[in-house]
């Protein structure tokens, strides 16, 4: 049986790795939890953001959205149901002064917050989880790294 650590580096090139992952993540997560995604433009995280909030519809028998990255208006508001998610992607801000403007994290306990481009905060977060996508050397793979997570939750996803 493959135990999960930490530090573990999870190949996602096959999109259905990438709604599988997604889709057991959504087991672990609840509202009032906080998620950042790190990475590079076209790396994989509004795709994992969409199977991951696709899969709580599907839970929860509603119908599913179409998840796009909110680039230009910086956070999509879904509701799966059982609580509502926050999607903010960061990318446009040009400082975190401008972080402070936009309602982040201001009803956290009641939602389950998606950040993209969480550099872009300068307020430290307690108990965030964080997701690390990165390219392989020939940009054809994908991988993503898991922190802030126990081995014990880890396991339940991988």
């Amino acid at each position: 049986m493959h135990i999960a650590t930490n530090s573990e580096i999870i190949d996602i090139s096959l999109e259905v790795k990438t709604t599988d992952l997604a889709k057991n993540f959504s087991k672990i997560l609840k509202k009032g939890d906080v998620v950042f995604f790190h990475g590079e433009i076209g790396v994989g995280k509004t795709t994992f953001i969409r199977h991951l909030v696709n899969s709580f519809q599907f839970k929860n028998h509603l119908n599913p959205t179409e998840v796009t990255s909110p680039t230009f208006n910086l956070v999509n508001e879904y509701d799966v149901g059982i609580f509502v998610i926050h999607h903010y992607d960061l990318y446009r801000l040009k400082s975190n002064v401008e972080t402070k403007n936009i309602g982040l994290l201001e009803n956290q306990k009641e939602t389950l917050t998606l950040i993209e481009w969480p550099e872009k905060i300068d307020n430290k977060i307690d108990n965030k989880i964080d997701l690390f996508f990165e390219y392989g050397k020939d940009m054809n793979k994908r991988f993503l790294c898991i922190k802030g997570l126990s081995n014990e939750k880890l396991n339940e996803i991988i």
